[in-house]
């Protein structure tokens, strides 16, 4: 059996999709399961044992590219895939399956797919609240009940795979680590405040904590904010936007603990086994929660919130400016591994 999966566009989405590929291999022993993927995420999927191998989608977020998407599909039907397994919701993510001829395209109904998938399930948000359980369903007949438990996420990082990320990097590894991931793609509203961040950073490094910063070019503004915020002996070393994606889940692999906003990094740490705190302001935990039994998610539970914003509506942010560095400090030395 050979099937293909079109994986999602973000990394923690991807993260989240894994429980259904460890469902697919349980089902159906030898299955070769490979990945059209953009390359942004494909990192991950290169560190789950689940995917044989990979094939890019060079399709930017919201390009249509009638005639390319034929031109990969033509390639793709030459593979011999019997399934297919559409994760994301969109139109546009079904066309290259359908165009391959791929004769079982499994998905949500999504936008209005009714030709392209033909094998669909029918979204119940109240029995599926997580993304994770969303993704897990395709894997059983449309309108059967989900098993659980789900698998947790696992992210392979070796010991040689760390070490030659760190040469590259001319980079030791600190006997205490904390990592930082202060960024959120989706915006301001998911972000704890750098001048927190910087606080928090000045308490650890006065109990012998090296503090990396990662993240993508996006998140370098923060991160240099937190660098100017926090006191000089305390000294983070900002990566944001100086790693790839695959030096960055190395260096993720060696923290004694990990800070992060609800982001694509922080369910990569989740995943790679670490202790982690995550911090939860304009989103919920309860439909993205860090897939991890060493995670612990911070959030004051406002009224207000999960207001799923990219920005404040109300202008104030107390979400996150009223979770106090404190708190995360004692979260932080009570999951320490170092």
């Amino acid at each position: 059996m050979k099937a293909l999966i079109v994986a999602p566009s973000w990394i923690g989405d991807t993260v989240l999709a894994q429980p259904l590929f460890r469902r697919l291999h349980e089902r159906t022993p030898g299955l070769q399961l490979d990945a059209l993927a953009p390359r942004w995420v494909a990192p991950v999927l290169e560190r789950m044992p689940e995917i044989t191998q990979l094939v890019d989608s060079p399709f930017a977020h919201g390009e249509l590219s009638l005639q390319a998407r034929h031109r990969l599909a033509r390639q793709l039907a030459a593979a011999g895939y019997q399934r297919a397994y559409v994760l994301p919701n969109s139109l546009k993510s079904a066309l290259v399956p359908f165009f391959a001829g791929i004769p079982e395209r499994i998905g949500f109904v999504g936008e209005k797919r009714y030709g392209l998938i033909n094998q669909r399930h029918t979204l119940d948000k109240t029995l599926l609240p997580q993304m994770a359980e969303r993704f897990a369903q395709l894997a059983e007949t449309p309108g059967a009940p989900l098993p659980r438990p789900l698998p947790l996420p696992r992210l392979t990082s070796s010991r040689e795979q760390g070490a030659a990320t760190r040469a590259e990097l001319a980079v030791d590894r600190p006997e205490k680590l904390a990592v930082f991931c202060p960024g959120a793609e989706y915006g301001p509203a998911k972000r704890w405040p750098a001048r927190h961040f910087a606080t928090l950073a000045d308490a650890l490094a006065a109990r012998g904590y090296a503090i990396w910063l990662l993240g993508s070019a996006k998140d370098r503004p923060i991160a240099d904010e937190i660098t100017e915020l926090a006191d000089r002996a305390s000294a983070p070393r900002n990566f944001c936007g100086s790693t790839s994606l695959r030096q960055a889940i190395d260096l993720l692999a060696a923290a004694s603990f990990v800070v992060c906003n609800d982001s694509g990094l922080m369910h990569v740490a989740a995943a790679l086994g670490r202790p982690l705190i995550a911090v939860y302001g304009s989103s919920s935990p309860g439909f993205t929660p860090p897939l991890s039994e060493r995670a612990q998610v911070i959030s004051l539970a406002l009224a207000c919130s999960p207001c799923f914003k990219r920005e404040c509506p109300l202008g104030h942010l107390d979400c996150l400016n009223k979770l106090e560095p404190l708190r995360v400090l004692d979260a932080c030395l009570s999951r320490s591994t170092a």
